[in-house]
């Protein structure tokens, strides 16, 4: 089956995020930058290995202009989530789990906040949580993303300077005080119980993994010992006297 990827639809109209991110920036950074790079991804990947895999696939698989053009692509899909007209509430759950790893909601944004404004040249930033269920900011340049990384992505804002010069020209940290007044803190909840889902998933699969194993090694003993007293008759006559004599019961291992 051959993929065609297609520009996401925005879950808002282009003038919803003003006045903290104008319809002008949306038209430029939505409808040009960011379907320049589905429309390039497309073009790269006709009649090759990546033509029928999905987005993630690809980005894992790939260097170069295919794997710049599809990371682009995941990134701005997800930024565009991570924002809401007017922002939302920030639900408990994320508030708890911020304040636990930084030791406040406003300490998060402060570090996250440092991250982007001093993150050299054009990239991204990241609130993400690893394997072992740690939060933690991360900064990527230029098209790179943490999914490479093993790493669930929860928030991003985009620090290329294509997503905020039209409305506060060079003045990121102008830029990333608009940022948090739009985050869509429903979204990076989402997330946050997609990534606690897979780790309860992996958990309860090494438990049973675990757990196949040992029955596998008991059965293997009982399996030799019983060989053992096939192959050699005097053994069991041996231990069958033992028992009889001691009143014990037979352990076999």
């Amino acid at each position: 089956i051959k993929m065609t990827h297609e520009l996401m639809k925005l879950p808002y109209e282009l003038d919803a995020l003003e006045p903290l991110m104008s319809k002008e920036t949306l038209e430029f950074h939505y409808r040009k930058h960011h379907q320049t790079y589905v429309t390039k991804l497309n073009g790269l990947i006709k009649d090759t290995k990546y033509e029928d895999l999905p987005l993630e696939d690809i980005i894992k698989d790939s260097e170069g202009g295919v794997f710049n053009n599809s990371a682009q692509v995941f990134n701005h899909d997800f930024f565009w989530q991570s924002l809401t007209p007017g922002g939302s509430e920030i639900p408990s759950e994320v508030e708890d789990a911020l304040t636990k790893t930084f030791g406040s909601v406003d300490k998060f944004k402060e570090e996250f906040t440092n991250t982007a404004v001093n993150h050299f040249g054009s990239g991204w930033a990241w609130l993400v949580k690893d394997a072992s269920g740690k939060l933690e900011i991360v900064a990527t340049a230029n098209a790179a993303t943490p999914i490479t990384e093993g790493l669930t992505p929860l928030l991003t804002c985009d620090v290329w300077e294509h997503a905020y010069y039209i409305d506060t020209r060079n003045a990121r940290p102008a830029y990333l005080e608009n940022f948090w007044k739009l985050v869509n803190w429903d979204f990076v909840a989402k997330n946050l119980a997609k990534q606690q889902k897979y780790e309860c998933i992996r958990r309860i699969f090494l438990l049973i993994h675990r757990q196949v194993i040992e029955l596998i090694l008991q059965s293997s003993r009982i399996v030799l010992f019983v060989l053992m007293l096939v192959l050699n008759p005097q053994l069991f006559q041996h231990l069958y006297f033992l028992t009889q004599q001691e009143h014990q019961p037979l352990h076999f291992y």
